[in-house]
Protein backbone atom coordinates (compact mmCIF):
# COMPACT_ATOMS: atom_id res chain seq x y z
CA UNK A 1 0.00 0.00 0.00
CA UNK A 2 1.31 3.48 -1.05
CA UNK A 3 2.16 5.88 2.28
CA UNK A 4 0.28 8.23 1.01
CA UNK A 5 -3.24 6.11 1.39
CA UNK A 6 -2.20 4.70 5.12
CA UNK A 7 -3.86 5.98 8.32
CA UNK A 8 -2.72 8.46 10.40
CA UNK A 9 -2.01 5.82 12.92
CA UNK A 10 -0.18 3.24 10.25
CA UNK A 11 2.04 6.33 9.17
CA UNK A 12 3.42 7.22 12.54
CA UNK A 13 4.15 3.88 13.24
CA UNK A 14 6.59 3.80 10.25
CA UNK A 15 7.41 7.92 10.58
CA UNK A 16 8.05 7.77 14.57
CA UNK A 17 10.58 5.44 14.79
CA UNK A 18 12.61 7.26 11.87
CA UNK A 19 12.52 10.19 13.79
CA UNK A 20 13.84 8.68 17.43
CA UNK A 21 16.50 7.19 14.96
CA UNK A 22 17.17 11.02 13.74
CA UNK A 23 17.09 12.83 17.17
CA UNK A 24 18.93 9.67 18.63
CA UNK A 25 21.60 10.14 16.23
CA UNK A 26 22.09 13.78 16.34
CA UNK A 27 22.09 13.83 19.80
CA UNK A 28 25.26 11.30 19.85
CA UNK A 29 26.00 13.08 16.68
CA UNK A 30 26.52 10.03 14.78
CA UNK A 31 26.04 10.93 11.16
CA UNK A 32 26.65 7.23 9.68
CA UNK A 33 23.25 6.22 11.55
CA UNK A 34 21.66 9.75 11.13
CA UNK A 35 21.48 9.25 7.30
CA UNK A 36 20.54 5.73 7.25
CA UNK A 37 16.88 6.14 6.33
CA UNK A 38 18.13 9.33 4.09
CA UNK A 39 17.18 9.67 0.04
CA UNK A 40 20.40 9.71 -2.07
CA UNK A 41 19.83 13.07 -2.60
CA UNK A 42 19.37 14.56 0.95
CA UNK A 43 22.87 12.40 1.90
CA UNK A 44 24.29 14.52 -0.70
CA UNK A 45 22.83 17.75 0.68
CA UNK A 46 23.90 16.60 4.63
CA UNK A 47 27.97 16.11 5.60
CA UNK A 48 29.60 14.91 8.49
CA UNK A 49 31.10 18.19 9.03
CA UNK A 50 27.70 19.98 8.54
CA UNK A 51 25.75 17.73 10.57
CA UNK A 52 28.43 18.16 13.28
CA UNK A 53 28.09 21.72 12.98
CA UNK A 54 24.38 21.30 13.23
CA UNK A 55 24.32 19.15 15.76
CA UNK A 56 26.86 21.43 18.04
CA UNK A 57 25.12 24.40 17.32
CA UNK A 58 21.51 23.39 18.89
CA UNK A 59 22.78 21.03 21.72
CA UNK A 60 24.85 24.85 22.72
CA UNK A 61 21.55 26.63 22.03
CA UNK A 62 18.62 24.82 22.80
CA UNK A 63 19.96 21.30 24.93
CA UNK A 64 18.89 18.26 24.01
CA UNK A 65 15.33 16.68 22.36
CA UNK A 66 12.91 16.39 24.72
CA UNK A 67 9.24 15.66 24.21
CA UNK A 68 7.59 15.24 20.74
CA UNK A 69 3.97 15.24 20.15
CA UNK A 70 2.13 14.60 16.44
CA UNK A 71 0.24 17.71 14.87
CA UNK A 72 -0.45 17.04 11.39
CA UNK A 73 -0.07 14.32 8.93
CA UNK A 74 -0.46 15.81 5.45
CA UNK A 75 -0.17 13.84 2.25
CA UNK A 76 1.21 14.53 -1.12
CA UNK A 77 1.04 12.63 -4.52
CA UNK A 78 4.18 11.53 -3.82
CA UNK A 79 5.10 11.76 0.01
CA UNK A 80 3.83 12.67 3.47
CA UNK A 81 4.88 15.57 5.50
CA UNK A 82 5.16 15.06 9.72
CA UNK A 83 4.82 17.59 11.86
CA UNK A 84 5.14 17.48 15.29
CA UNK A 85 5.46 19.95 18.40
CA UNK A 86 9.36 19.29 19.98
CA UNK A 87 10.70 20.36 23.22
CA UNK A 88 14.04 21.00 24.26
CA UNK A 89 16.07 20.65 27.88
CA UNK A 90 17.41 24.15 27.60
CA UNK A 91 15.13 26.25 25.80
CA UNK A 92 11.51 27.00 26.54
CA UNK A 93 8.72 26.80 24.20
CA UNK A 94 7.87 24.88 21.55
CA UNK A 95 9.31 23.94 18.45
CA UNK A 96 8.59 22.41 15.02
CA UNK A 97 10.16 18.81 13.78
CA UNK A 98 8.89 18.17 10.21
CA UNK A 99 9.99 15.28 7.93
CA UNK A 100 8.65 14.24 4.51
CA UNK A 101 8.78 10.68 3.81
CA UNK A 102 9.04 9.21 0.19
CA UNK A 103 8.78 5.39 -0.77
CA UNK A 104 11.43 3.75 -2.57
CA UNK A 105 12.00 0.55 -4.16
CA UNK A 106 10.09 -0.79 -0.88
CA UNK A 107 11.36 1.24 1.64
CA UNK A 108 10.45 4.64 3.61
CA UNK A 109 13.18 7.16 3.43
CA UNK A 110 13.55 10.86 4.48
CA UNK A 111 13.46 13.33 1.80
CA UNK A 112 13.22 16.19 3.77
CA UNK A 113 14.22 17.02 8.15
CA UNK A 114 14.16 19.99 10.06
CA UNK A 115 13.58 21.27 13.58
CA UNK A 116 12.93 25.00 14.04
Amino acid sequence: MDLCQKSDTEILSVANPIMDNLMDASTAIDHERHIRDFTDRLKALLPKERLEWICRDYQNTKGFFTTRECVAVFRRPDSVAVVWKQGFTRQPGEFVAEMVLVQQEGRYLVDHVMVF
